[in-house]
């Protein structure tokens, strides 16, 4: 059965190409992060390339541990400062919220990284234990 999307994305690719799970994608459309632009005759979900950039970004703040509450305020800020018509002083809170969220993404990545390191350096140890000749 074809069905012309006409330019929109069915749930199972947009699944690939934000590497989410159907499930997630499902959930996030529950409780409002990134829904649907439309609907298939049939009801199935449709998305936008935007669409699919929003679950990106959603993505990419998961392993920061951004709580789905901050996910969404972040996307409300983006959404005001896409928004012709949000006042001056809309966009300039939207802009204190992001500058607040890129400042916790660059302490959380860094924290990341030091955890990187530290998982490193015990392969690293693990590896010399391993391969250092039994006496």
């Amino acid at each position: 059965m074809s069905t012309d999307t006409g330019g929109y994305r069915q749930i199972g690719q947009v699944a690939e190409r934000s590497e989410l799970s159907l499930k997630t994608i499902r959930h996030y459309d529950e409780v409002g992060l990134v829904q649907p632009s439309a609907r298939s005759t049939g009801g199935f979900r449709l998305y936008t390339a935007a669409d699919v950039e929003r679950l990106l970004v959603i993505r990419r703040m998961k392993p920061l541990g951004f709580t789905l509450a901050e996910r969404k305020q972040l996307l409300d800020a983006v959404d005001v400062l896409d928004d012709q018509t949000a006042t001056a002083q809309q966009r300039s809170a939207a802009r204190v919220d992001l500058l607040a969220f890129r400042d916790k993404a660059r302490d959380r990545a860094e924290r990341l990284r030091q955890q990187l390191a530290n998982a490193e350096e015990f392969t690293d140890l693990l590896t010399a234990r391993t391969c250092a000749p039994s006496a």
